[in-house]
């Protein structure tokens, strides 16, 4: 799983009538791999991972819906779960076994994280719930309302980083409410409380933070 200098590829696969997915192999032997929602972001969080210095990651992102609503109802279990399902069953099954028959991404659950920001936040929290046996580690920004903590979390849980901006009150409230109910069920979590709004610079920011913390010496 190596890449000399580094290496971008997207390629579109069969969910849904044709589904980007953009995936970033670090120069050397990834070390983490982190499968993420709206992966037409990868450019740019791949830029700032390397520019970080943290451990070799694999990206892997699914590229979201365009539409707001079509993406909610594929990212939050709650709004269409049929539609939430298949969605599910591709990013959590389909993506993982192209990824490692294309390109030999196979690391175990303890190298492995899913990672999202406002609905894909969302997102990242459910699969992650749902899923502990191939994600070792969820890395949240600023989640959306729409997936609420149940009220028994089931376990393993995985550990939880979670982050949101000073400047978007409802997102950082929705940060904190998960936060304390994964703490309460005994979970490994942290919060952090950025300067900034809702932003995909935020975000950027905090990923090569994210990684460090989870897989960090």
């Amino acid at each position: 799983m190596t890449a000399p200098g580094g290496e971008l590829v997207t390629e579109v696969l069969p969910f849904d009538h044709g589904r980007s997915v953009t995936v970033h192999l670090p120069a050397g032997t990834a070390e983490v791999v982190v499968f993420a929602a709206d992966g037409q972001g990868v450019p740019g969080w791949a830029a700032a991972l390397e520019a970080a210095g943290g451990p070799p990651t694999a990206l892997v992102g699914v590229h979201g819906r365009t539409d707001d609503m079509e993406r909610i109802h594929e990212y939050s279990p709650g709004f269409d779960p049929p539609r939430f399902a298949a969605h599910e069953a591709f990013f959590v099954d389909g993506v993982r076994r192209w990824a490692r028959q294309r390109f030999g991404v196979d690391l175990p659950v303890a190298r492995t994280a899913v990672f999202g920001a406002s609905a894909g936040g969302e997102l990242a929290l459910a699969v992650g719930l749902r899923h502990p046996d191939v994600y070792g580690t969820i890395l949240c920004g600023s989640p959306g309302g729409g997936y609420q903590p149940p009220a028994e979390l089931p376990g393993p849980i995985p550990r939880t980083y979670l982050v949101a901006g000073t400047g978007e009150p409802f997102f950082l409230a929705n940060a904190t409410r998960w936060a304390d109910s994964l703490r309460a069920a005994g979970a490994e979590v942290v919060l952090r409380e950025r300067d900034g709004d809702h932003d995909p610079a935020l975000w950027q920011a905090e990923l090569p933070r994210m990684v460090e913390w989870a897989f960090g010496p």
